[in-house]
C-alpha cells in the first residue's frame, strides 16, 4: 500500500540505529582509551622503576664503590707508612680502612643483590684485596712497632704489583657501575619521553574523540532532528503537502517515515473533512434558504388565510345568531362545530405568526429587567391567575440584554402553562428562581400542577405536539416550542427537570447578551408588511 512506512531492510551501515552507532562508538572509544591507558600505566610504572633503580641502586652503588676505593687507599697508605717507619700512628688508618671496607662491601652486596655481573666485579675486588692483605698488609701490620719492617722492603715490588691489581679491579668495577648508572639514566629519559608522547597522544585522542562524538551527534542526531523539526514547522504552517525528508540513522529515518505517514493520513483526512465541510456549507445554505422560504411562506400563508378565515368565522357566527334554534338540533350542532373550528383556526394562525416572528420581526436587543417583564406578564394574565387562585412567587431576577417582546412571550407561555395545567381543586403554586451559572443565568419555573411524564420531556418542545385533547386543555401546541426558539435565540437551552415529581419544573438558561447569528436577516419588506397587517 502507498501509505505504508518502509522499514530499512539492509544490513549495512545505513541500517544501523542510533543506539547501535552509540554502542559501537563508545565501545571503540573505550577500547582505544583502555589501550592507551594500559600503555600509559606501563610507561608510568617503567618510569618509576627506572627512577628508583637510578636513585636507590645505581647512584648509591657507584658512590659506595668510590668510598670502598677510598677505604682501600687509606689501608695502603697506612701500611706503607707503618712498614717504612714503624710508627704506630700509621696503623690506625689501616684498621679504620678495614672497618669501612667491610661496611662498604656489605652495602654493595645488598645494593647489587640480583645483579650477577656486578656481584662478580665485587668478588673480583674482594679477591684482589684478600691477596694484597694476605701477602702484604697483614704481615706488615703484625710487625713490632718502633722500627721499619724488613718485610715491607723485601716485598715492596710484590706489594706494588698486588695493589695495582686491586686498583685495576676497583677501576673496572667503578667503570661498569658508572656505565650502568648512565644506562639507567638514558633508559629513564627515553621512558619519560615515551611517557610524554603517550600522554600527549591520549590528550590528543581525547580531543579527537570529543570532536568526532560532537560531529557524529550533530550529523546523526541533531541535524536529522532539526530537519524533522523544520519539516514539522512547515507542515504546521499550513503546507500539508510538504514531504518529510528521512535522514540520519535507521531509527530516526523510521521515525521520519512514521511522521510522514501520519502527515499523509492527515492530508487525506483533511481533504475528506474539507469536502464534507463544503457539502455541509452547501447543505446549510440550502437549509437556510429553505427555512427563509418556509418562514416567508408561513407569513404569507398565514396572512392570506386571515381574510377567508374571518369570512368563514363571521358568517358561521351570523348563522348561529340568526338561525340558532330555528333549525333542528343536528343543524345547531353543525353550526357550533363550524364556529368552534373557525375560532381555533384563528388562534392557531395567530400563534403560528408569533412563532415565525421570533428572531425576525422582534429583534431589538436592549437592557431588560426581568422583574419588570414578569410584572407586566402577571398583569396581562391577572384574570386567569385570579380565577385559578394561583400564588406566584419569585426570587430577584437579573437584568440582561435581550429582546423585551420575546422575553414577554417567554414568561407568558411558561406562567400560562403552569396556571393552565393545574391539578383539580388545588390552587396553583408557582415559584421562579434565577442564579448565575458560569457565564450564563439559570432560571427555573416550578409548579405543583399535573406535571410532565418522563417519556414526554423532549416531545413537549416540538411544535404542534399536544399531550392532551383540546377538550381537556385548550391550546395550539406551539407555546413551549416558541419558548425553546426564544431561549436558543438568546444563547441558552431549555429542558424539563425529569427528577421533579411534585408537578413540573422547567429550567432554562440565558446569556448576558444574545450571540450573533450569522446569515440572520429580516424578511422582505412586503412580507413584513403583510405580517404587520395580519396582526
Amino acid at each position: 500500500m502507498s501509505g505504508e512506512v518502509r522499514h530499512p531492510q539492509g544490513q549495512g551501515l545505513s541500517a544501523w540505529t542510533t543506539r547501535r552507532w552509540l554502542r559501537v562508538g563508545v565501545a571503540l572509544s573505550l577500547a582505544v582509551l583502555a589501550a592507551l591507558g594500559a600503555l600509559g600505566t606501563w610507561v608510568l610504572g617503567r618510569t618509576t622503576t627506572l627512577s628508583e633503580e637510578l636513585v636507590d641502586v645505581r647512584s648509591p652503588a657507584l658512590t659506595t664503590a668510590i668510598r670502598l676505593e677510598s677505604a682501600v687507599l687509606n689501608q695502603e697508605t697506612g701500611i706503607r707508612g707503618y712498614g717504612l717507619t714503624g710508627t704506630k700512628d700509621f696503623i690506625l688508618p689501616y684498621r679504620k680502612g678495614l672497618t669501612e671496607q667491610k661496611a662498604y662491601a656489605a652495602s654493595l652486596t645488598e645494593l647489587l643483590d640480583g645483579d650477577r655481573d656486578r656481584l662478580n666485579d665485587l668478588e673480583t675486588v674482594r679477591n684482589a684485596l684478600d691477596t694484597w692483605q694476605e701477602r702484604i698488609a697483614r704481615p706488615i701490620a703484625a710487625a713490632t712497632p718502633g722500627a721499619a719492617s724488613a718485610l715491607a722492603t723485601e716485598r715492596a715490588a710484590e706489594g706494588k704489583e698486588s695493589f695495582d691489581q686491586v686498583r685495576k679491579a676497583m677501576a673496572g668495577q667503578q667503570e661498569r657501575l658508572r656505565a650502568d648508572r648512565l644506562q639507567a639514566r638514558d633508559d629513564l629519559m627515553a621512558t619519560m619521553t615515551v611517557r610524554n608522547w603517550v600522554f600527549g597522544a591520549i590528550g590528543t585522542l581525547i580531543l579527537i574523540l570529543t570532536a568526532i562524538i560532537f560531529e557524529g551527534l550533530r550529523r546523526g542526531i541533531t541535524r536529522p532532528l532539526e530537519q524533522l523539526g523544520a519539516d514539522a514547522r512547515t507542515i504546521a504552517g499550513g503546507d500539508f503537502d510538504h514531504p518529510i525528508t528521512p535522514i540520519g540513522p535507521a531509527d530516526l529515518r523510521h521515525l521520519s517515515g512514521e511522521i510522514d505517514f501520519m502527515r499523509r493520513r492527515l492530508v487525506r483526512e483533511l481533504a475528506f473533512t474539507e469536502e464534507a465541510r463544503l457539502r455541509l456549507d452547501a447543505q446549510t445554505a440550502d437549509l437556510q434558504r429553505s427555512n427563509a422560504e418556509l418562514e416567508q411562506f408561513a407569513y404569507v400563508a398565514s396572512h392570506d388565510l386571515q381574510e377567508p378565515l374571518r369570512k368563514v368565522s363571521s358568517f358561521t357566527q351570523l348563522l348561529q345568531r340568526r338561525y340558532g334554534g330555528q333549525l333542528d338540533e343536528r343543524a345547531d350542532q353543525y353550526i357550533d362545530f363550524a364556529v368552534d373550528g373557525a375560532n381555533r383556526m384563528q388562534v392557531l394562525i395567530n400563534d403560528l405568526l408569533d412563532f415565525s416572528r421570533v428572531g425576525r420581526l422582534h429583534n431589538t436587543h436592549q437592557s431588560v429587567d426581568h422583574n419588570e417583564v414578569l410584572k407586566r406578564t402577571l398583569s396581562s394574565l391577572s384574570v386567569g391567575i385570579e380565577e385559578a387562585e394561583a400564588v406566584i412567587t419569585h426570587d430577584e431576577l437579573p437584568t440582561l440584554v435581550a429582546d423585551p417582546t420575546q422575553m414577554g412571550m417567554l414568561w407568558q407561555n411558561l406562567i400560562g402553562n403552569a396556571v393552565k395545567f393545574r391539578r383539580p381543586d388545588v390552587p396553583p403554586a408557582i415559584h421562579i428562581t434565577a442564579r448565575q451559572d458560569g457565564e450564563l443565568w439559570a432560571f427555573t419555573v416550578t409548579d405543583n400542577g399535573i406535571g410532565i411524564a418522563p417519556d414526554y420531556v423532549e416531545k413537549v418542545f416540538v411544535i404542534f405536539q399536544r399531550l392532551h385533547t383540546k377538550d381537556t386543555y385548550s391550546g395550539s401546541g406551539i407555546g413551549l416550542a416558541m419558548c425553546k426558539k426564544i431561549v436558543e435565540f438568546h444563547g441558552g437551552t431549555i429542558a424539563v427537570d425529569p427528577g421533579y415529581r411534585d408537578g413540573a419544573r422547567i429550567t432554562f438558561t440565558l446569556a448576558p447578551e444574545p450571540p450573533e447569528v450569522p446569515g440572520l436577516s429580516t424578511l422582505p419588506e412586503a412580507t413584513r408588511a403583510a405580517a404587520e397587517l395580519s396582526s
